[in-house]
């Protein structure tokens, strides 16, 4: 706790709500901005309606920690497929009182009964949908635990105050989009599975409409009840049970056809569950002063490698190509090194000091040339004995799987305090169970895990273990310049994170774009594969030919990644910025709009 900020503020009693029908008539949808200038705090997400809920905690005085929990719960009810209750995440926030970064590691756990061969039958990885929907592959949920304990550490408002925007947004409903009635389609044959999951989304056994209204009065009723008694409900009581069950009895209606395996999860593992606060990690870039989120996450440290390696380059001085050519191999290296290196720290040793060393990265960054691309799979280096560079083979191995979807929110308040946040439930969808009565799904992010070793023959630091945490690609950052904050940014999109708040970085810090047209960017994904995924915004323009003649190959990705971001100009104004297009477009506003 610092200081004597935590003032606590009780929520008064709420006369409970009748159950309401999931839709209602059609009404407009509200409008959505991608940029925001002014004064008093600024809220960045993927959706107007949670973006609301934090400029609402904020006009009430609240700090940056409580309008990020609001903006958090409210998507859980508008991108109940992204993120929610049965997730989990990675909490950065900067304190402008002690000029301290610190992280909260809400990420989700194995339960005790998981073990290194779980994803395995007779020897072979069991097919990834069966992976994905099912029990066994949820994890003990963290969101709500880190909810609370940014809070405890930072927030001047309690839960249930800073949950009352979304408890009412559950309640009486908000108006569907075309990306959430896309992903609900998208998702159609396994929601209709699980009966609770099909009453819920599919009202009338059909995705709602655009423009109808969705109400969750379950979720609405499950806030209530944090509101009123804690996470004990949760962690250590009904609620719990209820996931419990879920998880262990996977609830799907027979007649389906489908194999849903169950999971080991008991309410030991809820009641065992721990967030984690380990100190971020730091790369000086530019001057600048770079955080992310260490292990159990991956973001941090692969972000802070690939600056690492292009600090050596003027980018700013470079053509658009080699520009995009040395972003896509430092991107490729920095992959070959998370995947040898970076698991949950809890249960190896990882590198993260020497990872996001200076003297790593210059061993590794002699290996890019300005007219060739390296060969693929590029070989891990050893971060703790760099060698001088010199032509590697080819490793081995292929990427892990990790599920496109999540979702980032970016807080500033009018003290100067930030916080860049993304949480997930992994597959759009999860796992596609929703809790019945409850309201929320359940993730499937222990399909992060390495089912079998990435390179065989070389030790994987991300096997599941009773306990552990999958390995993540999350990277909320925040950039300091002399002490205080210059920018924060982040994104959903699996292991695309990395690379698109890495592209966000370098196109505003070096090539001088303002932060909304940096998310706005076309976008690539190397991960040290063959090709590199690019949307069709990024094939379309000239360089991607130049590109090709260096030796990149590009397969085509409809959309990459949904960031967004805030930026404390000189004279204290604050921006929010969020995606013009992608999802949609997001949400960004400030508490006090000025020119």
């Amino acid at each position: 706790m610092v200081g004597a900020r935590p003032v606590r503020i009780t929520l008064a009693a709420v006369t409970s709500c009748a159950l309401i029908t999931p839709m209602a008539q059609a009404q407009p949808q509200p409008p959505k901005s991608a940029e925001a200038v002014g004064y008093g705090g600024a809220v960045s997400s993927v959706d107007p309606d949670a973006t609301r809920a934090g400029i609402e905690v904020l006009r009430r005085g609240g700090t940056a920690a409580d309008a990020a929990v609001a903006v958090a719960a409210a998507l859980g009810v508008t991108e109940p497929y992204s993120a929610g209750v049965g997730g989990g995440g990675y909490f950065v926030h900067y304190d402008a009182e002690t000029g301290e970064v610190s992280t909260i590691d809400g990420r989700e756990t194995a339960p005790a009964a998981a073990h290194p061969e779980m994803f395995l039958e007779d020897g072979e990885p069991i097919p990834g949908a069966e992976a994905i929907t099912s029990g066994l592959g949820v994890g003990v949920p963290g969101t709500p635990a880190t909810w609370q304990e940014a809070l405890r550490k930072w927030g001047r408002q309690d839960l249930g105050e800073v949950l009352r925007p979304a408890e009412r947004l559950a309640r009486d409903g908000f108006v569907v989009d075309d990306t959430f009635r896309e992903q609900t389609a998208d998702n159609q044959e396994r929601f209709a599975a699980f009966p609770a999951t099909r009453d819920l989304f599919l009202p009338g056994g059909q995705p709602p409409a655009t423009g109808t209204v969705f109400r969750n009065p379950d979720l609405a009723e499950t806030y209530r009840t944090f509101a009123d008694e804690g996470l004990d409900p949760l962690y250590r009581g009904e609620i719990g049970a209820d996931v419990v069950e879920a998880v262990r009895n996977p609830p799907v209606d027979p007649a389906a056809g489908r194999t849903v395996r169950p999971g080991g999860m008991t309410e030991a593992d809820l009641r065992d569950y721990r967030t984690a606060e380990p100190d971020p990690t730091h790369v000086e870039y530019r001057g600048l002063d770079v955080y992310g989120m260490a292990p159990s996450s991956s973001g941090g440290t692969t972000v802070g490698e690939a600056l690492n390696i292009l600090e050596g380059t003027d980018l700013g001085d470079l053509d658009q190509a080699q520009y995009l050519h040395r972003f896509l191999e430092a991107s490729k290296i920095g992959f070959a090194d998370r995947n040898r290196w970076v698991g949950d720290p809890a249960f190896g040793d990882v590198p993260t000091e020497e990872l996001t060393g200076q003297e790593f990265a210059d061993s590794r960054a002699c290996l890019i040339t300005p007219d060739a691309v390296l060969p693929t799979p590029v070989a891990a280096g050893d971060p703790r004995h760099p060698a001088p560079c010199a032509p590697q083979a080819p490793a081995r191995g292929g990427e892990p799987y990790e599920g496109p979807n999540t979702t980032h929110l970016t807080v500033a308040d009018a003290d100067g305090d930030v916080v860049s946040y993304t949480l997930t439930i992994e597959q759009t969808g999860g796992s596609g169970i929703t809790v019945p009565g409850r309201g929320f799904l359940l993730n499937n992010e222990l399909t992060d895990f390495s089912f079998e070793p990435t390179t065989p023959g070389e030790p994987d630091p991300n096997l599941p273990g009773p306990g552990k945490r999958p390995r993540s690609s999350i990277s909320p950052t925040i950039v300091l310049q002399d002490g205080r904050p210059l920018l924060a940014a982040g994104s959903p999109g699996g292991a695309t994170i990395i690379t698109t708040v890495l592209q966000v970085l370098t196109g505003r810090l070096d090539r001088g774009l303002p932060l909304v047209d940096a998310i706005a960017e076309p976008r690539a994904s190397q991960r040290n594969s063959a090709a590199t995924e690019a949307e069709p915004g990024f094939l379309a323009r000239p360089e991607a030919d130049k590109l090709r003649a260096l030796g990149h190959e590009f397969t085509p990705s409809e959309e990459i990644g949904a960031a967004t971001g805030v930026e404390r100009l000189p004279d204290g104004r604050w921006i929010a910025a969020a995606e013009k297009h992608r999802r949609g477009g997001g949400s960004a506003a400030v508490v006090a709009p000025a020119p």
